[in-house]
C-alpha cells in the first residue's frame, strides 16, 4: 500500500506543511526539484525565504493574516525564488489544521507559465471589451430617455430646495425648544434626586426616633411589670381576689403593649440597617422542636389540630434565632385567624427553580385574605380584619418585620390565599448544600 507521504512526494504540484510560526515542516520532492534544494535545506527555514521580495512583503501584510483570521486562503499569487535566483509565478491555497494537538498551514502550490497567463488575459479583456460596448450602446438610449427627465427634474429640485430650507428653520426652532426642555427636564431629575435624599434621612432619622422612643418605653412598662409581680406576691400587704384579679389585667395590659413596642423596635432597627446575622447550619428538625415547645399549648387551647409534614433533616443556612422569630410569628398568625376544628400544616420542600434554596411552608383553614389585600398585608401597620368591628389585635407589623427578616438572610417571604378557605405563607431560605445530616 502507498504511504500518504510517497503520494504527496509524486504529486505533479508542490506542496509543504509549515507550522504557525511560518517554519516549513514538510516539502514535497517535486517542490524540492523545483527550488533546487535538498530537504534539509529548507525543513526549519522561514516559508518566506522561498519567496522573492515583493513575494515576502505581500506574505506578511496581506496573506498571513487573512489565513490566521478566516483559516484559510485560495489562489493567492505570490512569486518564488528558487536556490539559482530564478523566479516564477505561483498560485497557492492554505488550509489552517490543527493535527496531534499542534497548529498547521498545509499549502498546496501550482506553477504559473507567465505567456499562457497573459494570453488568457488579453482574451478576456477582449470578451469584456465587446460586452462593455453591446453595453454602453444600450445605456445611450437609455441617457438619452433620462436627459429630458433630469430636466423636470431639475426644476422639481429647484422647489423642494426652497420647502427644505423653510423646514430648516423650523428644525432649528424645534432644536431651540428641545434644549430648554431638557435643561427643564435635568433640574426635575436633580429635584427628584434631592427629594430622595431627603426622603431618604427622614426615613431615617424616623427609625431611629421609633428605636429610641421604643426603647425608652420599655423602661417604664418593665418597672410596671416587676412592681405588679411585687404587689401580687404580697410584699406590701395582704391581696384580696378583687385585687388579684386586677393585677392580672394590669399585666395581660402590660405584657401586650410590651410586645407592641418590641414590634415597633425591631422594624424600626431593620429600617435603620442595625440588624447583625449570624448565619450559621442549622437542621431544621431542631427548629421544629423548638416551634412546637411553644405553639403546642397555644393549638391545643384553640382546639385546632397541628400536622407537621416538614423534613426533619433538612439542613439550612440561616440565622437561627431568626428562622425561629419568623415561624413563631407565621404559626402564631395561623392559629390567631383559624376557628376551632381547623387544621394548620407545616411542609417544606427543596426547590427545582431556585437552586440552593428551601421553601417552608405554613398553611392553614382559616378565613383567609382577600386578593386586593394579599400583598398589602406585608407592609408595616397593616392588618386585615374579619370585619370592621373586630378587635385590634396587634401593630400589624409581624409580617413587614418577619419578610425583612427573610430577605436579610438571603431569602424571601410571600403569601397566597382564598378567602373562606385558607391562606399559606412561604418563607425560602438558603439550603446548607455542602452539609449531610
Amino acid at each position: 500500500m502507498t504511504t500518504p507521504d510517497v503520494l504527496l512526494d509524486c504529486a505533479p504540484a508542490f506542496y509543504l506543511s509549515i507550522g504557525d510560526d511560518g517554519r516549513v515542516v514538510q516539502a514535497n520532492t517535486t517542490l524540492l526539484h523545483r527550488l533546487g534544494v535538498t530537504r534539509e535545506t529548507i525543513v526549519g527555514t522561514h516559508v518566506e525565504t522561498l519567496l522573492s521580495r515583493a513575494g515576502r512583503l505581500f506574505y506578511q501584510t496581506h496573506v498571513f493574516p487573512l489565513i490566521r483570521m478566516q483559516g484559510h486562503a485560495e489562489e493567492i499569487f505570490l512569486l518564488v525564488e528558487t536556490k539559482s535566483g530564478e523566479q516564477f509565478g505561483t498560485l497557492w491555497n492554505f488550509a489552517r489544521r490543527t493535527r496531534n494537538e499542534e497548529t498547521y498551514i498545509d499549502c498546496v502550490v501550482i506553477e504559473v507559465h507567465e505567456r499562457r497567463k497573459y494570453e488568457d488575459a488579453l482574451l478576456q479583456a477582449k470578451r469584456q471589451a465587446e460586452a462593455a460596448n453591446k453595453l454602453l450602446e444600450k445605456q445611450a438610449a437609455i441617457l438619452a430617455d433620462q436627459a429630458m427627465e433630469l430636466e423636470a427634474q431639475h426644476q422639481q429640485l429647484t422647489d423642494q430646495a426652497a420647502e427644505l430650507e423653510e423646514r430648516a428653520d423650523e428644525l432649528q426652532r424645534a432644536n431651540a425648544a428641545l434644549r430648554d426642555h431638557s435643561e427643564l427636564v435635568e433640574q426635575e431629575r436633580h429635584a427628584a434626586q434631592e427629594a430622595r435624599r431627603i426622603a431618604d434621612a427622614a426615613n431615617l432619622a424616623k427609625s431611629e426616633f421609633l428605636a429610641t422612643m421604643s426603647h425608652e418605653l420599655r423602661t417604664p412598662l418593665n418597672a410596671i411589670g416587676g412592681y405588679t409581680d411585687l404587689l401580687a406576691a404580697g410584699i406590701y400587704g395582704p391581696v384580696t381576689p378583687e385585687m388579684s384579679h386586677a393585677y392580672d389585667r394590669i399585666v395581660r395590659a402590660q405584657r401586650h403593649l410590651l410586645g407592641l413596642i418590641n414590634d415597633v423596635l425591631n422594624l424600626a432597627r431593620i429600617e435603620s440597617g442595625r440588624v447583625d446575622y449570624t448565619i450559621a447550619t442549622v437542621r431544621f428538625g431542631d427548629v421544629i422542636r423548638e416551634l412546637r415547645e411553644m405553639i403546642d399549648p397555644q393549638v391545643s387551647t384553640a382546639g385546632i389540630e397541628f400536622r407537621d409534614e416538614a423534613d426533619d433533616a433538612l439542613m439550612l443556612r440561616v440565622d437561627h434565632e431568626k428562622l425561629v422569630q419568623i415561624l413563631l410569628n407565621l404559626l402564631s398568625n395561623a392559629i390567631k385567624f383559624t376557628a376551632h376544628g381547623g387544621m394548620i400544616t407545616l411542609r417544606s420542600a427543596t426547590l427545582i427553580d431556585r437552586h440552593g434554596f428551601v421553601a417552608i411552608d405554613i398553611a392553614d383553614t382559616g378565613r383567609g385574605i382577600p386578593a386586593e389585600k394579599l400583598e398589602a398585608v406585608f407592609e408595616p401597620f397593616v392588618q386585615v380584619r374579619a370585619n370592621a368591628s373586630a378587635p385590634n389585635l396587634g401593630t400589624g407589623l409581624g409580617l413587614a418585620i418577619s419578610r425583612n427578616l427573610a430577605r436579610g438572610m438571603g431569602g424571601d417571604l410571600s403569601a397566597t390565599s382564598e378567602l373562606g378557605k385558607g391562606s399559606a405563607f412561604r418563607l425560602i431560605v438558603p439550603r446548607a448544600d455542602d452539609v449531610r445530616p
